[in-house]
């Protein structure tokens, strides 16, 4: 989506890791702007302004402008990022010039929205399996997201990728059948009959060792019993 925002850049006139350095101590970041079959420029921008951009509600799919000291002023996206894995910290970025006449591919996110009957009266749950999908678009009709009515689903129905709305030049590039959600019935209720239906033979096998088990000791009360008369009958 493209928004009225313009980030100043300085051209970097060396590169390296020392400059890096430099540049980070300064209060900027190094960075590199390319495509539009123009040739790439090193530059330093503040990563404050990138932070923001990146952490907006259009992500990195925000098209801005980027205007470089004593040079060009051009639309471009954040098509990468550097990120600290220690202090969290933007590191550096990447920008690619965007040609707004020209279609480009990116990823939205899918929104879902309303309770489904299957949850309210089923007992079902909504389980969300997709939450973006990839598009086709010229860069101004670029959605920030999508949103997608799941108010009617009931157990065991789902809402796929070729039932969002797509306005202007948009076109679906994902697989028309990628399932965004569904209801499920909950997993404790399907492990319950089986449940049930495994108690009734296991008490049944615990119960017959005690039949055999007492069963045994009778027959060995009675063969001692049977002995001590023969050998009192032996006596005499």
């Amino acid at each position: 989506m493209r928004k009225d925002i313009t980030v100043g850049a300085d051209v970097r006139a060396t590169r390296g890791k020392n400059e890096a350095h430099r540049t980070r101590r300064a209060g900027q970041i190094p960075a590199v702007v390319y495509g539009a079959y123009q040739e790439p420029v090193s530059v330093a921008v503040n990563p404050r302004e990138i932070v923001r951009i990146i952490k907006s509600s259009t992500g990195s799919n925000t098209i801005f402008n980027l205007q470089i000291n004593g040079g060009e002023r051009t639309p471009v996206m954040v098509v990468d990022q550097q990120i600290d894995p220690v202090r969290g910290t933007l590191l550096h970025a990447d920008f690619k010039r965007i040609d707004l006449t020209k279609r480009l591919r990116v990823t939205v996110p899918v929104h879902t929205q309303g309770e489904p009957k299957g949850v309210k009266q089923q007992g079902g749950l909504l389980e969300i399996v997709t939450r973006s999908v990839e598009i086709e678009c010229l860069p101004d009709d670029i959605p920030e997201h999508f949103t997608m009515d799941v108010t009617e689903l009931m157990l065991g129905q789902n809402r796929r990728a070729g039932e969002i709305a797509l306005a202007g030049s948009v076109k679906l590039s994902s697989s028309p059948d990628t399932v965004i959600a569904h209801v499920v019935a909950l997993k404790h209720e399907e492990a319950a009959a089986p449940a049930e239906a495994a108690a009734a033979p296991t008490a049944a096998a615990a119960a017959e060792p005690e039949v055999i088990k007492k069963g045994k000791k009778e027959e060995e009360g009675a063969a001692a019993d049977k002995g001590k008369a023969e050998d009192k009958g032996k006596k005499k």
